[in-house]
């Protein structure tokens, strides 16, 4: 008799475990998060957006991930809009103008609705909780320093010819990339071991609207007319590139005017896209900083779930980032440089792409 009544107790707490954790499982599903991603037409936002979908459902969560559009702010504002009025519990939010959400921002905040700010920081506004990025300062000595080792400036007198590109100025990223390739760059620069013919050296001067390749190679189109660049003309050493966005269009302009991998300048990127890689392997790209994009959105589903369990927040960056309202808790995830020596080590055998997508 005691053996049967011990029995049933068993089946009766087994049932009972099974029972509260089918009803956690439908607690967590209950929690919607909303994420909002600027464009489709960039690789890596789509990377991006994918990869924190799919690892947030993973741990139970809704989703509601929206595109703007080919960055389309008015579409992202009235997307964040309708998330918070659809009863997301939280945000991530990948800026297309960092100075141009402070609406939707009060509208979360007076909702209660904590902001994850990913990978650009959001500006001007005390709604935003945490920040997710890569270290974006090292992304630019990354990038600096590929130029410094390419032509071996430590060792060499120059004059070596440097044009500078970065991205969209409303993206608060560009002042730490570029800022972070300028730090390598500028002694060398003020040393006259690099010269910059278009005195072209400004952030507002280098900058490409919206990353868009087009602009930059209207722009690169624009130097080579200007400074008369061209593998029978003035020598071109080097150009810093912030993204491969950006060193796709300089790319096309300089294949068009008559470079070839046995010419072409040194050229630096960010993100890996698989354009970018291909060029690597070709020679016409030098390198790329690889942001892996799983490992950013690893760390925003953590953010995501101490938030909402209660629980201490993951960051490793208190001081440095300053959206105007004051500095933003922050979690940095480390990029690594990209080239056509590693690019099997680190993007095939990581899983990141295969060799087809690359072949």
């Amino acid at each position: 008799m005691k053996k049967g009544l011990t029995i049933v107790l068993c089946l009766v707490l087994v049932f009972s475990f099974a029972a509260c954790a089918q009803k956690e499982k439908a607690t967590i599903a209950e929690i919607k998060v909303g994420v909002s991603m600027p464009t489709t037409s960039l690789q890596r936002w789509n990377q991006d957006g994918d990869n924190i979908k799919k690892q947030l459902e993973e741990a139970g969560y809704t989703v509601d991930l929206q595109y703007a559009g080919d960055n389309e702010i008015p579409l992202q504002i009235q997307q964040i809009e309708d998330m918070i009025a659809d009863g997301c519990k939280i945000l991530i939010v990948a800026a297309i103008d960092a100075n141009q959400l402070s609406g939707p921002m009060t509208a979360a905040k007076e909702a209660g609705i904590p902001v994850i700010s990913y990978d650009r920081l959001i500006m001007g506004t005390n709604a935003v909780s945490y920040y997710a990025t890569f270290d974006n300062t090292k992304v630019g000595n990354l990038q600096g320093q590929a130029i410094v080792d390419a032509l071996d400036l430590e060792n060499q007198a120059g004059p070596f010819h440097i044009e500078l590109f970065t991205g969209d100025l409303a993206d608060n990223n560009v002042n730490f990339f570029f800022g972070g390739a300028m730090d390598v760059l500028q002694p060398y620069i003020d040393s006259g071991v690099l010269v910059v013919p278009s005195e072209q050296t400004t952030t507002a001067l280098c900058a490409t609207e919206n990353w868009n390749t087009e602009k930059s190679q209207e722009r690169m189109e624009a130097l080579i007319a200007s400074q008369g660049y061209g593998p029978n003309g003035k020598k071109l050493d080097a150009i810093l590139s912030s993204n491969d966005s950006v060193a796709n269009g300089i790319t096309n302009a300089l294949v068009a005017a008559g470079y070839t991998e046995k010419n072409f300048p040194v050229l630096t990127g960010q993100d890996c896209d698989i354009t970018s890689v291909k060029n690597m392997i070709a020679g016409t790209q030098t390198m790329s900083v690889f942001k892996d994009t799983r490992i950013l959105a690893e760390q925003t589903v953590k953010m995501v779930k101490a938030i909402l369990e209660g629980e201490e927040v993951p960051v490793n960056d208190t001081t440095t980032y300053n959206n105007g309202t004051g500095i933003i808790p922050t979690f940095l995830c480390e990029p690594v440089p990209g080239n056509a020596s590693n690019y099997k080590e680190l993007l095939i055998e990581s899983g990141y792409y295969t060799e087809e997508q690359l072949g």
